[in-house]
């Protein structure tokens, strides 16, 4: 089922979300839906905030990344089948040097700003399973993932931007939080204060 993705001015996208336990009520439903919804609004990550839910979850797939626009592998390939579930993430290490990257966000549609991250990460995490993983991560995979793992820390892409930037968005920001957007997914605006 696809789910209305939560718009910039939702409070859920300022919470830090909670780690979850085996048997976490509706939990393989709401990770297919997470799927369906990040592929229906052409996202390469979702996190549970997103939709609503103030868990520590996340689905990604990095795989658009892997091709150029005529279809032929570019230099992030081997991302062809990075599809992967995160559940209860927490980034323990991080570094290199910064690379700056125009990222945008589902729940803020119409907005790309040049972030700035490092390049490397080693996270912890647990797969739909629960089973528990460390594994490092680079370039796109790592980038991608920051966003999303910013999402469970009630942080959003554009909190990493210049003041002077984040003020000369206001205006923009506070018509996506009233619904004056025009995507083509479904979303659920709440007014920002």
């Amino acid at each position: 089922m696809i789910l209305p993705i939560r718009a910039y001015g939702d409070p859920v996208l300022k919470k830090v979300a909670q780690d979850i336990e085996p048997g976490h009520p509706g939990l393989e439903q709401l990770i297919a839906d997470m799927f369906e919804t990040m592929y229906a609004a052409s996202g390469v990550g979702l996190a549970a905030p997103q939709v609503g839910h103030s868990i520590r979850l996340f689905v990604v797939d990095a795989s658009p990344f892997a091709e150029d626009e005529d279809g032929k592998p570019t230099e992030e390939a081997h991302l062809k089948d990075f599809k992967k579930v995160f559940i209860n993430p927490y980034i323990v290490e991080e570094e290199g040097e910064e690379w700056p990257f125009e990222e945008g966000c589902l729940s803020i549609p119409g907005i790309r700003e040049e972030v700035k991250r490092q390049p490397r990460i080693v996270l912890q995490y647990q797969d739909e399973r629960f089973v528990e993983h460390e594994e490092a991560f680079e370039g796109f995979a790592a980038r991608v993932i920051q966003h999303e793992h910013d999402h469970l820390d009630g942080v959003l892409f554009t909190d990493h931007l210049p003041p002077l930037r984040r003020r000369m968005l206001q205006g923009r920001l506070r018509d996506i939080s009233r619904g004056k957007t025009d995507v083509k997914y479904t979303m659920r605006f709440t007014p920002a204060k």
